[in-house]
């Protein structure tokens, strides 16, 4: 068992599996704050991101590389979104998806879709099935990471998606660490999603 989800890191360096965990902690340490919609949600991701640009670039993954770049421009709009206030309280609490959102949702989801399937085809990257469900995952993650960083419900719904996805698509690619993190994000968004609602009906003034 353990041979069969771990010996892919074999040929793996040490540094490289040492950070590999590292970013997976700072990961579920990212998510877990979400779920509680602390503000530490975008230091710790940040941190978790950082190291995957890194890792990914030098394992020739650059689609889950600009997921990761992408992922930490938005953090840093994130942080400063969540933390702005108007009268001393926060002007952007958790509120429900617009109209205008969901338009920009299609179009943020399509051009993403665009965008990898060129940065593929420039990389000649579309040699396994994995690139190809990696066109739809990054998708999701583009937009759940933009409703997240606005504060909108609805971005655990994308998550949940993109991280059952993500879990046999990781370890298929021979990251059992970051497959265990997607299974672990999965069950921590499904929460995360109701402790969300919860706040959400108790503040009906923001829906």
């Amino acid at each position: 068992m353990i041979d069969f989800l771990f010996s892919q890191y074999d040929t793996y360096s040490l540094t490289h599996i040492v950070l590999e965990i590292i970013a997976v902690l700072f990961g579920l340490a990212s998510v877990w704050f979400a779920k509680n919609d602390s503000i530490w949600v975008f230091p710790t991701g940040i941190v978790s991101t950082t190291i995957y640009i890194y890792l990914l670039w030098q394992w020739g993954l650059v689609g889950d590389m600009s997921i990761n770049f992408y992922y930490s421009i938005m953090s840093i709009y994130g942080w400063y979104y969540w933390t702005r206030k108007k009268d001393n309280q926060t002007e952007f609490p958790i509120a429900k998806i617009t109209v205008v959102e969901k338009k920009w949702v299609v179009i943020i989801f399509i051009l993403t879709s665009i965008g990898v399937v060129l940065l593929y085809r420039f990389f000649d990257k579309f040699v396994h099935w994995t690139a190809y469900v990696d066109t739809f995952t990054t998708g999701l993650f583009f937009v759940g990471m933009w409703l997240m960083a606005k504060r909108k419900i609805e971005h655990w719904l994308f998550w949940i998606v993109g991280d059952i996805i993500s879990v046999p698509l990781y370890f298929s690619k021979g990251y059992t660490f970051t497959s265990v993190q997607y299974l672990i994000f999965t069950i921590i968004a499904f929460y995360g999603y109701i402790e969300w609602k919860k706040i959400l009906n108790n503040n009906p003034q923001v829906s």
